[in-house]
């Protein structure tokens, strides 16, 4: 790889995934583009400023993957700065952990169901932050394994999740 494009100059490839993230820095991938960074869309896009209007008020929680892409800075950070904003953060796995919940249904479920509960108390908590007026509220995370395993708390939460570069 590094014979067919050392003719390029790059200085930064762009991720989406944690795991993918994890996998090149494990095979050295500054010896194969030197001066070269890994990093997730979302801190590059912090970096370039940008940031969402926020002009209708929706509220956010964010969950942050198992396999956080975020290794430049703090996802908290991050968040908050491209939702122009304070964000609620959810802990937890979602059950999702890549074919887990397919090959051991039997423990997906039980981390889904506390995953839930933790969900609710953020929603109770950004209502009363709010005064108890219903408040738009989105479910955001960084991963898009975690966007398929997030859905699926939908119909008992309300909540629509979203990958948070297309939120933006």
């Amino acid at each position: 790889v590094a014979n067919t494009l050392n003719y390029l100059d790059i200085k930064t490839v762009l991720l989406s995934c944690g795991t993918c993230i994890d996998q090149l820095l494990k095979y050295q991938f500054e010896k194969i583009f030197p001066g070269c960074r890994i990093m997730d869309i979302h801190e590059y896009l912090m970096e370039k400023n940008i940031k969402l209007d926020n002009s209708n008020g929706m509220k956010y929680v964010y969950h942050d993957p198992c396999h956080s892409p975020m290794k430049h800075y703090q996802p908290q950070s991050v968040v908050s700065s491209l939702m122009n904003g304070a964000v609620a953060m959810s802990d937890r796995c979602c059950g999702e952990a890549g074919t887990m919940a397919v090959s051991r249904p039997d423990i997906a479920t039980q981390i889904r169901y506390k995953k839930q509960q933790e969900l609710k108390l953020n929603l109770k908590t950004l209502q009363f932050e709010a005064l108890a007026v219903p408040q738009k509220v989105k479910l955001l995370t960084a991963c898009p394994a975690c966007v398929q395993g997030l859905s699926r708390y939908q119909k008992n939460t309300g909540l629509e999740t979203n990958f948070m570069v297309v939120e933006i």
